[in-house]
């Protein structure tokens, strides 16, 4: 009689979610989420904005707690309790909303929570700090104040955070949207060594060739429910886009209008010239900027994140100073004019970089945050008293003009998605046909779908006259947007391109500063 042979057991996957569910009152944010992701893999996490994504991960990193299912890590049920457990298991999470403390260094805040001792030796944490940043290709400053760093540099400082907690399974939320391509790729080549080490990355993005060139599957999430889960290998991001938004997804915008609005062609609705304004640190931001926008037309802005797009839209809105120079609009030179003047007799819209901090009031409800700019006036304000009836009737006429999901106007905004809570800053910065739009970063961590919702509102202002700045670290975005590109650099415009001319490999050598370009451009 023979003996039976060993059949090995097959390795467990390092994550298995089993039945996930969580609730919150009656909505059920992520129901019976099944998933597994092997050691050494990276696999991507899609779906629209509201899915179930960001809940799903909170749970794993322990901000929530599931309701209903199980997590097992490398076959062994786990019990995540809080952040600290979630750190003690070895998981860490990048937020797309960064979780830093502004006012310490960026060495304070790695080493923040990660235990006590008589002797902190901040120094000597600071240089082995440093010596990781350099090792992972993630380079910064570890005595740098983390609220003086551009958001880009705030990025590389979350992920060094978990590294120096030795995690082993990241969770990384839209962490390209602040690099330039060639940073993107050597980030890359990064999660790809982690992933070699045995880290395994859960990569949560809507730039959907990302995840395609970088991941070896993907879950798709849709009303907080998986609706596949595929490998990447042979997968397109047209079927990406249509399982997460269950329609298909036109990846070419429609700019049939012309270079300019026709009726429009050569009316300057705003000049700059020779603009120069301080950041927060009272250090030269802008040094020297001069150009014109005319009606009709998108002037795209590319550059790297910190190189002076904050403080250039910031001056044209009037919150922030300009040290020289003049702001012209329509003719009128507006460069001393407060942002109350601007906002009363200016017919501009301003769209920021970060809807919550800058954008909206999170805890108003969408009705109060779509008359923030108007609530003095009539017929929102009458006699001094605000007009209810008014504005709800201006609220529900915006949720329908502008798709914004939600049941009513009286809903607060932190209960919407971010796509919708963009939406809310779209329907209040585009009402009254503005002459000028500033877009700072309008589609930053917005899915396919509402992405392509608010680059078809900024077309649409276009052809019907409006001069739009569009501001954005996208060259991919910025290419397709644009009539003409401005490349920024250490606040000043290397070039102006015209966007159908221009390739991304001149734009992106430009945004890492080659000035080598500049001779045969002129």
């Amino acid at each position: 009689m023979h003996p039976t042979p060993h059949t090995p057991h097959p390795t467990p996957p390092y994550l298995r979610l089993d039945r996930i569910t969580k609730r919150f009152g009656t909505f059920t944010a992520n129901d019976s989420i099944n998933l597994e992701i092997p050691t050494g893999g990276i696999h991507a996490l899609l779906g629209e904005n509201g899915a179930g994504k960001t809940t799903l991960m909170n749970i794993l990193s322990g901000l929530y707690r599931p309701d209903a299912g199980q997590i097992y890590l490398k076959g062994k049920p786990v019990e995540i309790t809080s952040p600290n457990v979630a750190i003690q298991q070895g998981i860490g999470m990048i937020h797309q909303h960064f979780m830093l403390v502004p006012q310490l260094t960026v060495a304070e805040n790695i080493i923040l929570g990660t235990g006590a001792s008589l002797r902190l030796n901040l120094r000597q944490k600071a240089q082995a700090i440093a010596a990781m940043s350099e090792a992972y290709g993630l380079a910064v400053d570890p005595f740098a104040v983390v609220g003086d760093l551009p958001v880009g540099a705030q990025q590389r400082v979350e992920i060094l955070k978990a590294l120096y907690r030795q995690a082993k399974l990241l969770i990384l939320d839209e962490p390209t949207a602040v690099l330039t391509p060639p940073e993107i790729k050597t980030f890359f080549d990064v999660l790809r060594q982690l992933a070699a080490t045995d880290h395994t990355i859960i990569f949560i993005s809507h730039k959907l060739e990302e995840v395609l060139s970088l991941c070896d599957a993907v879950t798709v999430l849709r009303r907080g429910q998986v609706v596949a889960t595929t490998t990447t290998n042979g997968a397109t991001r047209q079927d990406l886009a249509k399982l997460m938004v269950g329609r298909d997804v036109l990846f070419q915008l429609d700019k049939t209008s012309g270079t300019h609005a026709e009726s429009a062609v050569d009316r300057t609705v705003l000049a700059i010239h020779n603009l120069h304004v301080s950041d927060d640190r009272a250090l030269a931001a802008l040094k020297g900027v001069s150009f014109q926008l005319q009606a009709g037309e998108i002037l795209g802005v590319a550059g790297v994140d910190g190189n002076g797009q904050r403080e250039l839209a910031d001056a044209i809105a009037g919150l922030r100073p300009a040290t020289q120079g003049t702001i012209a609009l329509n003719g009128t030179d507006i460069t001393h004019w407060t942002a109350q003047q601007r906002v009363k007799q200016l017919k501009f819209g301003y769209i920021p970089e970060d809807r919550q901090k800058m954008g909206l009031v999170m805890r108003f409800s969408i009705a109060r945050n779509l008359i923030l700019k108007a609530f003095q006036r009539l017929p929102f304000c009458r006699h001094w008293l605000l007009q209810r009836s008014a504005i709800d009737a201006h609220a529900n006429h915006a949720i329908q003009t502008f798709d914004i999901r939600a049941t009513s106007g009286k809903l607060q905004l932190n209960q919407l998605s971010g796509g919708n809570q963009q939406k809310v800053v779209l329907a209040r910065e585009l009402s009254g046909e503005p002459a000028l739009i500033i877009a700072m970063q309008p589609t930053r961590g917005l899915d396919v779908g509402a992405t392509e919702y608010v680059q078809k509102a900024l077309l649409a202002e276009r052809s019907r006259g409006a001069a739009i700045l569009y501001i954005s670290t996208e060259l991919e975005e910025v290419m397709a947007m644009s009539d003409r590109i401005a490349v920024l650099y250490e606040g000043q415009f290397l070039a102006v391109l015209d966007a159908q001319t221009a390739t991304s490999a001149t734009i992106g050598l430009l945004m890492a500063g080659d000035r080598s370009l500049l001779n045969s451009l002129n």
